[in-house]
């Protein structure tokens, strides 16, 4: 039994919408094969499952600043929820899924407070086994099998927290994040996925890229004019 008080039942009536809306999209569109994909199957492959186990949760967030800083901290505590949130254990748990909706955020602050935070946090969470993913009306990530593509466009901004798949390799070894970041993400993925990859390939461009990355490091170490200098990983504690 659910008991409610008169302050609830308003805010849940200021956030029912966005549940709604978000809700939708990602029955419409995660779920859904596209015309510019670039491949058969839906958006996103494991979104049907996800649905079908129930373990997509929502939360409408509404930051009392709104500024880089509180986003942060708000998102590090759904980390920590997320790895408590059943199911904890078993096969189901890949299909688990927290998505963050921010609809206070203007588009025009969305490269502030959704990709910068998205950026500097994705570490903390690829250390745990987990991937931190950006989605609102202006981003630019394009698609992996069409350039002209943009599967991260969501009607209103949200952070989704998930936990890593190997399918994620190519998220992890980006050339646009610096080598030392790529050597965590990918040692980390290596480690995650050892004697358990279902595709060898992914094996094997994942030692690849780890070899390009820590050569890449070298270089950069024997280069004073790198921008790569600073680990980021340093200030994620």
């Amino acid at each position: 039994m659910q008991l409610y008080t008169s302050q609830e039942i308003d805010k849940f009536q200021q956030d029912l919408p966005y549940l709604i809306e978000i809700s939708t999209w990602v029955r419409n569109f995660l779920a859904k094969p596209h015309p510019d994909l670039g491949r058969s199957g839906k958006v996103c492959p494991y979104v049907p499952f996800a649905l079908k186990a129930d373990t997509i949760q929502l939360a409408v967030i509404r930051p009392e600043k709104l500024i880089q800083q509180e986003i942060e901290d708000i998102v590090r505590k759904y980390r920590d929820v997320f790895l408590q949130a059943e199911p904890t254990t078993g096969e189901a748990t890949i299909y688990k899924v927290f998505l963050l909706i921010f609809p206070s955020i203007q588009i025009e602050n969305t490269p502030t407070l959704i990709d910068e935070v998205q950026q500097k946090l994705k570490p903390y969470f690829v250390e745990a086994g987990m991937m931190l993913g950006e989605f609102h009306m202006r981003n630019q990530s394009p698609g992996l099998h069409n350039s002209d593509f943009r599967p991260l466009r969501s009607p209103v901004p949200i952070l989704a927290i998930r936990f890593m798949v190997e399918q994620d390799l190519p998220f992890l070894k980006s050339s646009h994040d610096a080598p030392q970041i790529r050597i965590k993400y990918l040692e980390t993925y290596l480690q995650r996925f050892a004697k358990k990859f279902k595709d060898d390939k992914n094996y094997y461009q994942a030692i690849h890229a780890l070899a390009v990355a820590k050569q890449e490091l070298i270089e950069n170490k024997s280069s004073p004019t790198s921008k790569f200098l600073k680990c980021p990983f340093s200030s994620i504690h």
